[in-house]
């Protein structure tokens, strides 16, 4: 990696910390609107996905428009984001709480438009389903879902978890600063470099013993014990009533789907039940659009919420 690259954010964003449901800490990074027209704009909340954090949306932003205010948030667990107590565990019905109570904060009489990314756009469209008057706008990038489970499943996922939580669980670490950008440089190729080295800072830390540690709980890695109830899920895609926006990358390998468990069809079959969808597909990225394509993701989330 070049010791030359650089990336300075072209729209300056404020950290903010706040308390909810009691004992958590959660990490807002906010763009304020630019413009006094945008007072009738809502506010625009982002939710990143499965290790990943808030920062991670700055590229993103650099390219929307400053008419309206922009929030991303730390999932619980995630980058500045923590609960008081340990958890053994992390379960959806916390996220889609967390989410309830951020958006009652940034926009407590007014909906909001809100755009998440892969674990962040599957809680987006549970939490639009279940809560349809606080979101009018929606944006699912990459949030597929999971496969389909049989409650015969339930007896060895079960046991699984209370082996693993005999075990420590661990992140892997990283020597540098560059270290950390390579890594995530691996995951979204078409990243700009100047922009992976900005964001490792950002997504890892420099501890006592001098290398860098992700901003996540290691207990992101044991495998939830709660199944995948897509029956319940789709009943909540199904009772959207934001307009809704789906936006993926043209690299189908980086998808969860396949042919053996959660097929192309199926996920066609579940995105045929919302009320409102367009969708595009943006060429030359995989899973992490909005790094590794911005600007094309900008241009179409600006067009979508001006329609």
């Amino acid at each position: 990696m070049s010791t030359t690259a650089s990336y300075t954010p072209h729209r300056a964003s404020t950290i903010e910390q706040i308390q909810i449901r009691n004992d958590v800490s959660y990490r807002l990074r906010r763009w304020p609107a630019q413009d006094r027209a945008a007072v009738r704009a809502p506010p625009l909340l982002l939710a990143h996905g499965w290790m990943d954090v808030g920062a991670s949306f700055q590229r993103f932003v650099d390219t929307l428009s400053t008419a309206r205010e922009v929030v991303a948030i730390d999932w619980r667990g995630f980058g500045g984001s923590r609960a008081a107590r340990p958890s053994d565990s992390y379960w959806f019905y916390d996220y889609y709480a967390d989410l309830d109570a951020v958006i009652d904060h940034i926009s407590p009489n007014a909906p909001i438009d809100l755009l998440g990314h892969s674990m962040g756009g599957n809680i987006a469209m549970i939490y639009a389903g279940t809560c349809p008057g606080r979101i009018q706008r929606l944006i699912n990038v990459e949030g597929f879902g999971l496969a389909r489970t049989s409650p015969s499943d339930a007896p060895g996922r079960l046991a699984r978890w209370l082996s693993e939580l005999k075990t420590p669980v661990s992140i892997r670490t990283f020597a540098s600063v560059q270290e950390v950008a390579v890594h995530l440089m691996k995951r979204s190729p078409h990243m700009e470099e100047g922009f992976a080295l900005w964001l490792a800072g950002e997504w890892a830390e420099c501890k006592a013993d001098g290398r860098w540690h992700v901003m996540a709980d290691a207990v992101h890695k044991r495998v939830n014990p709660i199944l995948y109830r897509c029956d319940e899920v789709l009943a909540a895609w199904e009772n959207i009533q934001a307009s809704v926006l789906w936006v993926e990358g043209d690299k189908p390998e980086q998808t969860p789907l396949s042919s053996e468990r959660y097929s192309r069809e199926e996920f066609e079959a579940r995105l045929g039940r919302l009320k409102t969808l367009k969708r595009l597909r943006i060429n030359e990225c995989g899973h992490m659009v909005h790094l590794e394509q911005p600007g094309k993701l900008a241009q179409a989330v600006e067009s979508f919420l001006g329609d």
